[in-house]
């Protein structure tokens, strides 16, 4: 589906699934800028940095729609609704996500209300928060020494329960990466060890990634819950877990950056 970003189709309503990034604005896409500065309304999620919103048009309208634990603006089903409506109205809507709209952001389902309401919708992918936040925290989820694939899981299912499929999460030579699991952090912890990882097992909780708010804690599964515990973490954080979290003092490039300004 083509269509010119620099031109709105005047009087027909179309919808952009936007992928905001994991907080920092420097790594939205060209295409996003472009689409926050021309909209007529942003519909946005509370993952979305001040940053990014500073794109938007003086002129739009902005509704939050955002989503914390236990605390939801908007019911998801009040939110499809609603971009049916505004597009139905002929404006031009970008519904804003953080880090990538089909990465546990709900964009497919949003997609498909849209699609069986016949609204036109474009997607803009966004740098998802496994790889966004993991690259400012210094960890790559990969490594030839270390880690040969990578895994991404939510820390809680749709019923809000935390029954994940532990074996897989414990094979060796890889990076598991789990999204809104520090509510949950303790129970994950003791699950991998039960289900036979290491307690020395490296692990790093990162909160607001990319920002210059930043907090990176590690250690192993057999203290981390203790370890988070003490330092105040809050969400949204990002769990990353694997061999890999060893090279975080090596590579912790961001911290250096945020020194060097600080200074």
């Amino acid at each position: 589906m083509k269509a010119d970003v620099k031109n709105f189709t005047p009087d027909i309503g179309r919808v952009y699934l936007v992928g905001a990034g994991p907080g920092d604005p420097e790594l939205l896409t060209l295409r996003a800028v472009r689409l926050l500065k021309q909209a007529d309304v942003i519909v946005y999620d509370n993952l979305v940095s001040d940053g990014v919103l500073a794109f938007v048009s003086p002129s739009a309208e902005r509704i939050y729609a955002g989503k914390r634990r236990n605390e939801h603006t908007l019911r998801q089903e009040q939110i499809n609704t609603l971009l049916v409506k505004l597009a139905s109205e002929g404006k031009q809507v970008v519904r804003l996500k953080g880090g990538d709209p089909f990465i546990f952001g709900r964009g497919g389902e949003e997609l498909q209300t849209l699609a069986g309401s016949g609204v036109a919708f474009e997607v803009v992918p966004g740098v998802t928060a496994a790889s966004g936040v993991s690259s400012y925290a210094g960890i790559p989820l990969t490594h030839r020494d270390y880690a040969q694939c990578c895994l991404f899981v939510t820390g809680h299912l749709k019923d809000g329960t935390a029954d994940l499929d532990w074996p897989s999460l414990v094979r060796l030579n890889q990076t598991v990466v789990i999204y809104m699991g520090l509510g949950g952090l303790p129970e994950i912890c003791r699950q991998m060890v039960a289900h036979g990882a290491s307690p020395e097992l490296p692990i790093a909780v990162v909160q607001d990634g990319s920002l210059p708010t930043q907090k990176v804690v590690t250690g192993a599964l057999s203290n981390m819950a203790e370890r988070v515990a003490q330092a105040g973490l809050k969400s949204p954080c990002l769990t990353i877990i694997g061999e890999v979290v060893k090279l975080h003092q090596e590579l912790a490039w961001f911290e250096q950056v945020k020194s060097t300004v600080a200074s």
